[in-house]
């Protein structure tokens, strides 16, 4: 069957174009989560097989539901098939209003556009009408729509792992090319702070305070200064570091009152990430050893020094599929297919697939055109789309 011919493509360009319009940031997925049952519902997929799971309540954050899994019985013998994708996105897309221009999709206003990963979302959907509406046999198949994973991973690291149905294999779609497939992806931890100094009036005795900025940022230059911020290389192990968000008390406001008073309190929030996980934990270690250096040095007129509370925890782990992998092989196969050109590249980015690989998922991340992800100038490349939404559905018919 020639390639054009697995996919509606102008369905498949005005369900995306429909999922680019419904909001949906991490935690708030539950109307596209909606629109998706009610879609996958229209083309015939029945009621009960169509599930949410209870991550929502397992997740540490406020989440709306649970991610959602379709499965759809083989109408040949195989092994079960995962295709996953996540249903957030971040929250600079929310408002998006999105406008095509000639082969492209682009944002009407100052918003990021949401190809990450609403492009994800239409590509599953599209599986689903072409499997059904062309009657193209597949083994059986399971789909997962993931929330919260822009924060974190967070929806695939709490799923309900019996949803998985046993799956052998899973192809995520979250990525850019089509058939420049992802198979390996850094580990990382993230660390909490909090500095509690000692407030004084900046302009009449700041000798009497002890300033939670100081130690901040003496800790962030003696990191730098050891090799330990951003990008990392000690001897043959690399990796990243970086401290991205600096509050109050609340962990969201701004640390400190006013300029005539020594700021009593700093949190902060930052990650490392490595191909090599106890590496990442390395570069976590030299941070903690950074800050109580910092809290050390700085102290007030009686010699007194700030509390200091950091803590870590491992995010995600990293993973990496050889090329001889049977999800690799089966993900070269189905694009030599459909005449696309696959190679496998390593990412420095965390994906969903990091988890379902720790779960025994060898998995495969396949793109489908979004480009220019987290930014206002993000766009869509619809060709690139449609040779996702074929790879997706030759990955689920192409023979053993």
């Amino acid at each position: 069957m020639p390639s054009t011919d697995l996919i509606d493509a102008a369905s498949a360009e005005a369900r995306l174009m429909r999922y680019l319009a419904i909001d949906g940031v991490s935690g708030e997925e539950k109307k596209i989560a909606e629109a998706i049952a009610a879609d996958l519902k229209k083309l015939g997929v029945p009621a009960k097989a169509i599930r949410f799971d209870d991550a929502n309540k397992r997740i540490p954050l406020p989440t709306q539901t649970g991610n959602l899994f379709v499965t759809l019985p083989g109408t040949v013998k195989g092994k079960r098939l995962l295709f996953a994708t996540h249903l957030d996105t971040v929250p600079l897309c929310k408002g998006a209003k999105p406008v095509k221009k000639g082969r492209r999709i682009d944002s009407a206003g100052k918003t990021a556009l949401g190809g990450d990963n609403r492009t994800g979302c239409a590509v599953l959907v599209t599986l689903v009408e072409s499997l059904y509406k062309k009657k193209l046999p597949h083994p059986p198949i399971t789909l997962l729509f993931t929330v919260r994973e822009e924060s974190g991973l967070q929806g695939s690291h709490y799923l309900d792992k019996k949803f998985l149905d046993g799956a052998a294999m899973c192809f995520n779609v979250d990525s850019k090319v089509p058939a420049d497939f992802v198979t390996g992806a850094v580990g990382a931890e993230r660390f909490d702070v909090e500095i509690e100094g000692k407030a004084a009036h900046a302009g009449v005795a700041p000798e009497k305070g002890i300033s939670s900025t100081m130690v901040l940022s003496m800790a962030l230059a003696e990191a730098r200064k050891g090799g330990w911020f951003g990008k990392v290389v000690k001897g043959k192990k690399t990796g990243t570091s970086n401290v991205g968000v600096v509050a109050g008390r609340d962990h969201v406001s701004a640390a400190g009152d006013a300029t005539n008073v020594v700021t009593d309190f700093v949190y902060a929030r930052g990650e490392t990430r490595s191909s090599d996980v106890t590496f990442a934990a390395t570069i976590t270690k030299a941070y903690k050893t950074a800050f109580e250096k910092a809290v050390k040095a700085v102290k007030d007129d009686k010699g007194g020094t700030a509390t200091l509370r950091f803590e870590s925890v491992k995010q995600y782990p990293s993973f990496r599929l050889d090329d001889k992998d049977p999800a690799v092989v089966r993900a070269k196969k189905a694009a030599t297919s459909i005449g696309l050109k696959p190679s496998t590249n390593f990412s420095n980015g965390g994906l969903d697939a990091n988890w379902f690989a720790q779960y025994g998922v060898p998995t495969v991340t396949i793109g489908a055109g979004q480009h220019e992800i987290h930014t206002v100038n993000e766009w869509i490349d619809l060709d690139q789309f449609d040779d996702g939404c074929r790879l997706a559905v030759a990955l689920a018919t192409v023979e053993e």
